[in-house]
């Protein structure tokens, strides 16, 4: 569940660490004010070109593709692959095509190397890391992305979503969802009751979180048992205190995990972890808790919820709604809070991914690229498109719209989720490389230049260094 954004800094190492900057203010500053306030197409035909058809309606063309059937596979579960599942319907409504959808398992590149030694591979792949679009085509199981995807890509994304896609400038990955990865969710009727205020550096982060546990409940939930959640407590915090330019470098294995920015980073992360009557359950208890359960526990439970706050992307929306809170009123967010001179702004993301070049395959990666597939989605909320073609009204709520909105307003000076560009074996394996260093680093914040010293051999070992 990784766009659950995963929903994770690009790797356009040329951005100037002033306009990224400047980017990030600009981001956060627009989530500042507008994400707790609450309350594209041109609806023409065209004409349909190789033996396509155009929907009423409708910004792409797609071809006919009775009797041809496809299999497209993603780790989503729950409401993400449900809402998904909307998106292939209304693919087979214009194309006669069939589609099915096989769930995946973390890490998902082994799940298709299982399949793919099999001779069963699914015709697209929904791959979660940057890493991951780069391994799939490293094994040579990736195709280009067509003429057809390519003009939509063209049209409706930045360069930057674009060349997140690329592996040695030939395009492969179409990103279909998005998410804003540096917000932190609240329970309004717990900070009402503290007397609490939305912080802005972490200083009063810290602060406000010592408010609401003087008011009898505990400050923050964390779903520790899904490592990737805990390298987005990391990212954020280092993105802020160490800056732009440091976090392509780490990105990139440039630096070492034994570098002193990463101890500031990871003892700050300790003035939290370290904590634990601030965190539900204690460290023990949110190893054991999910991101699902860590957001619903947040907005359950009348006026005594098991936790006042949770950090996570936009996507964690989902969970909230099934928990029964109305975003807007019973749950707002405020941006992640500054370490360093600016707040900091991480996106995440899934891409499509073409294992067989088909006609059937190219013509779904073209939808994907098109607003008329990411506009099913997002009226469905829990969701962000990189697609700028999307009209804003499409999103459910204010909030959302305002998420989508800075999203896009951003372009290309963003960073893309750090360990979402590793090797997957040190960025995206559960129970191993960052996601087990964190874990263990949770559980004793103290060990900061142990947690260092493991981080750095395991990164190693997973670039080759």
């Amino acid at each position: 569940m990784h766009s659950t954004l995963r929903q994770r800094t690009t790797r356009r190492t040329h951005t100037k660490n002033r306009a990224a900057k400047t980017a990030a203010a600009v981001l956060a500053g627009a989530l500042a004010l507008t994400l707790t306030a609450c309350g594209g197409d041109d609806g023409k035909d065209k004409e349909g070109t190789g033996g396509g058809t155009q929907e009423t309606g409708s910004t792409v063309t797609l071809p006919k593709l009775d009797g041809e059937s496809l299999e497209v596979s993603a780790v989503w579960t729950g409401p993400e692959q449900a809402n998904f599942k909307k998106v292939l319907a209304e693919f087979e409504k214009r194309t006669g095509a069939k589609v099915t959808f096989v769930p995946a398992q973390d890490p998902i590149i082994n799940f298709l190397g299982s399949k793919i030694a099999g001779g069963e591979p699914p015709d697209v792949a929904m791959l979660p890391q940057v890493g991951a679009i780069k391994q799939a085509v490293d094994k040579k199981w990736a195709k280009p992305v067509g003429k057809e995807a390519q003009e939509q890509l063209t049209k409706n994304y930045s360069q930057g979503w674009q060349d997140l896609g690329k592996v040695d400038g030939t395009q492969y990955g179409v990103y279909f969802k998005a998410a804003n990865k540096s917000l932190i969710w609240y329970n309004t009727t717990v900070f009402d009751n503290a007397g609490a205020t939305e912080p802005k550096t972490w200083k009063e982060f810290l602060d406000t979180a010592q408010t609401i546990y003087d008011s009898g409940v505990t400050p923050v939930s964390v779903g520790g048992a899904d490592g990737w959640t805990l390298t987005d407590w990391f990212e954020n915090i280092y993105l802020s205190q160490a800056g732009p330019e440091k976090y392509d470098q780490l990105a990139k294995h440039e630096i070492k995990w034994t570098d002193p920015s990463v101890k500031d980073a990871l003892t700050t992360l300790g003035e939290l972890f370290g904590k634990k009557d601030y965190i539900a359950g204690g460290a023990d208890g949110a190893l054991q808790t999910d991101f699902p359960t860590s957001v619903q526990q947040t907005f359950t439970g009348g006026d005594q919820p098991k936790a006042g706050m949770v950090f996570e992307g936009d996507f964690a929306g989902i969970n909230i709604t099934q928990a029964k809170a109305e975003i807007g009123k019973d749950a707002k967010v405020f941006p992640f809070p500054a370490v360093g001179a600016e707040a900091p702004v991480v996106s995440g993301g899934d891409a499509a991914v073409l294992l067989k070049d088909s006609k059937a395959g190219q013509a779904l990666l073209t939808f994907l690229a098109s607003p008329d597939a990411a506009t099913i989605w997002a009226k469905e909320g829990g969701y962000l498109s990189p697609n700028k073609s999307v009209d804003l009204a499409s999103y459910p709520n204010d909030v959302q719209r305002d998420m989508a909105k800075a999203l896009i307003d951003a372009g290309d000076d963003f960073r893309f989720d750090m360990s979402d560009q590793a090797p997957q074996a040190f960025g995206g394996t559960p129970g191993a490389g960052e996601w087990k260093a964190l874990q263990d680093f949770l559980k004793n914040p103290k060990d900061v230049a142990g947690t260092q010293a493991t981080l750095e051999a395991d990164a190693a070992k997973a670039y080759g260094d």
